[in-house]
């Protein structure tokens, strides 16, 4: 039993005792197990209740702590490249509010802000050491999260490791090009029979692939379990990261001026310049607790009551290079920023099944308080040099260092500023088994917002009350092995106050106003076809989705305006799975169409791909084979791909279009597993493509590096 449990990591996270182990063994497929170990097909997130994956009708993918320590995986950026028509746009910033990372799924950009399906906020990058899985929920999913944590494409959770009740652990270390250097431990222990604790920590330090630029971080995440009694439980988790990193500038693009660059090649010539230093650098350090209580209250029927608390702060110098429109040069905006954002999140939830007549119905009823408090302060803003991409050279070569910036930024200032969200919501699901084939889900949300929700502001915007709802069908024609299902789902979000310039008849501007705004409005409609296949040994996803957003907020200074619609429609298809002993594999394919249906003709994105909405086309792939006997058993090799079509960072018609072009990237690893230790050698970008990302900005993509990860399991 010990062995089952060292083999299938991701299940001893989840299942406590060997009794336990024995009962799922004896009730399903041992092959089964161990896939469900691997790939985790079945989560609760989606909606927040249990529910197989084939009788759910909402798509997501799972990335398995597994995958990632088979790809020796280091970034989060990296994990999500196993998830299904996910790319990313920016790189995290560090700057106040909305330095994380940005990524688009189905069209629309989105964050990584849930944490065992919390709010969790944070302005830097994310480490993947206390990762149990990352789910990505597709779809508007505003009826089960509401309106501030989740985009219209779709949401990022991630569900942390959990104290399980033995004794056990595993130790890593990784090194790589640009002097990656990573310290990993994962130790749990039982401090009584009641009580368990696990701690899990790295520490990670990487420079970057261009001649300037680092991130350092140390991150600290204790959690501990204890057993009351049969019926109730006690979780807390806490996650402690204090990082810094030296990033190079965002590249815009100018938004206001017609576009003066024709091709990518000047950027090409300039892939490994970053025009920084390392002495300019930011910190953002994040703490986030969560504690949470399960109760029994009978046979059927639970309470899961949680409370979360996260902080999440900015320190340190914020540059960007801004577009001259004259096909060379970029202006160099610097500041030295601090900002804090806090936020408390408080949740009851009651899960259960009941029966009317012959219906079987499974039912999650909640509710749940969200309050964030922003601020921001620091310097004010300087122009600091400009670069050249003609001559590949920065007029402040030589002074970007903290007293040239300081003196610079010298007799700016910038007002403390401040803003505050609170939302309160009630919520339900239900899913009525007609049939044991057939099922019907019906949900609604109720959202009300209230609060001064914009740091240019003073006073309260009005309450306002919104309502999702959330319906799907899923019928078996194969029970268990295949499904078709249909949805419709709602989400929302709330919008900031916006500064509006105030303009005379002559078209001269006299002052700026605040201009409130309704909340967007996204739904969607979706069908599609879930298939388990070769003894469950291979599941198979494939959808059509339509997603229409009203009351868009389009444009920005005096052009904003509120007219806006996009439509964002696609097909999504994703494998994973173990189809023979030794052999597993993750691949999607994603297609997605967008536009701007709705909105000012003179605003030049009517009838035009947002730029938010990513490539049209992404792949994905992962396959790895460990042999199974002989000579070279536990030998694996894994191969893998990423491809991209092009990418229109600016797309306006009064500004014209950039595209960014196309690219697919190579990776491979060698690996040897053993029972206690394991070894892997890991090439990112075999062929060192070079390809680019952004949001009207030109971002350079990491080179062609190698790792080697090693671990050894207690």
């Amino acid at each position: 039993m010990k062995k089952l449990l060292l083999l299938l990591p991701a299940v001893a996270a989840t299942i406590d005792t060997n009794a336990q182990v024995t009962d799922s063994i004896k009730s399903s497929n041992l092959d089964e197990l161990v896939i469900e170990a691997y790939f985790q097909k079945n989560v609760n997130s989606s909606n927040k209740m249990p529910l197989k994956d084939i009788e759910n009708p909402q798509v997501y993918n799972v990335i398995s702590k597994n995958i990632l320590k088979e790809q020796v995986v280091t970034t989060f950026s990296d994990a999500l490249k196993n998830a299904t028509g996910v790319t990313r746009l920016w790189e995290s910033t560090g700057r106040g509010s909305d330095g994380a990372e940005f990524y688009t799924m189905r069209g629309f950009s989105t964050q990584p802000r849930l944490l065992n399906g919390m709010p969790s906020f944070t302005n830097g990058s994310l480490d993947p050491a206390n990762i149990e899985s990352v789910e990505v929920i597709k779809g508007p999913s505003g009826t089960m999260y509401g309106g501030n944590v989740v985009s219209y494409g779709g949401l990022i959770n991630i569900t942390a490791k959990k104290p399980f009740q033995t004794f056990g652990g595993e130790m890593g270390y990784t090194n790589g090009s640009y002097g990656l250097n990573r310290v990993t431990a994962d130790i749990n222990t039982p401090l009584n029979k009641q009580t368990f604790l696990r701690i899990n920590t790295a520490y990670n330090y990487r420079n970057s692939f261009q001649d300037a630029g680092f991130n350092k971080s140390l991150y600290f995440a204790p959690s501990l379990k204890f057993i009351a009694n049969d019926k109730l439980t006690f979780f807390v988790n806490t996650e402690i990261k204090s990082s810094e990193a030296a990033n190079a500038p965002m590249i815009f693009l100018s938004r206001y001026s017609p576009l003066s660059f024709q091709s990518i090649d000047l950027f090409e010539k300039n892939y490994k310049n970053s025009f920084t230093s390392n002495d300019l650098t930011i910190k953002n350090p994040a703490f986030n607790l969560q504690a949470y209580a399960e109760y029994q209250l009978a046979k059927n029927w639970t309470s899961t009551t949680i409370v979360t608390k996260s902080n999440a702060k900015t320190n340190g110098y914020y540059q960007y290079l801004w577009d001259s429109a004259n096909g060379n040069e970029f202006t160099r905006f610097i500041t030295k920023g601090e900002a804090e954002t806090n936020v408390t999140g408080i949740q009851q939830n009651f899960v259960g099944t009941y029966a009317i007549g012959s219906v079987k119905n499974k039912l999650v009823a909640g509710l749940d308080y969200f309050q964030r408090k922003f601020s921001v302060g620091g310097t004010g803003w300087a122009a600091f040099g400009t670069v050249s991409l003609i001559d590949q050279n920065d007029t402040m070569a030589g002074k970007l260092t903290t007293p040239h910036v300081d003196a610079a930024l010298l007799g700016t200032s910038a007002a403390l500023q401040s803003a505050e969200t609170k939302i309160y919501s009630a919520y339900f699901s239900n899913v009525m088994e007609f049939l044991p084939n057939l099922s019907a889900m019906i949900s609604l949300r109720a959202d009300h917002f209230t609060g001064q929700p914009t740091a240019y502001s003073t006073e309260d915007l009005k309450p306002k009350t919104t309502f999702s709802p959330k319906l799907g069908i899923v019928y078996q024609p194969i029970q268990d092995k295949l499904s078709v299902f249909a949805n419709y789902m709602n989400g929302f979000k709330y919008l900031d106050a916006t500064a509006i310039d105030i303009t005379d008849t002559n078209g001269n501007v006299t002052g700026r106003e605040l201009r409130y705004f309704d909340p967007e409005q996204a739904n969607q409609w979706e069908i599609g076809t879930k298939a388990s296949l070769i003894k469950d040994r291979l599941s198979v996803t494939a959808s059509y989705y339509d997603i229409t957003v009203k009351n868009k907020l389009m444009g920005s200074g005096v052009d904003t305006t509120q007219a806006g619609e996009v439509q964002s429609k696609g097909f999504e298809m994703s494998v994973l799975g173990s189809p023979i002993n030794g052999l597993n594999i993750v691949a999607g394919y994603s297609h997605n169409n967008n536009k701007v249906t709705k909105d000012d003709p003179t605003a030049g994105y009517l009838g035009l791909r947002t730029e938010e909405a990513g490539p049209e086309n992404v792949f994905n792939f992962w396959a790895n084979y460990t042999v199974q006997n002989g000579a070279l058993k536990n030998f694996g090799l894994g191969l893998g791909a990423n491809s991209a079509s092009e990418l229109l960072t600016l797309n306006r018609a009064n500004i014209g279009t950039f595209a960014l072009p196309g690219y697919t990237v190579f990776n491979m690893a060698l690996s040897y597993n053993a029972e206690k230790y394991s070894a892997v050698l890991k090439v990112d970008n075999v062929t060192n493509e070079k390809y680019f990302t952004g949001w009207s900005t030109v971002s350079p993509q990491f080179a062609r590096s190698i790792s080697l990860g090693l671990n050894y399991k207690f």
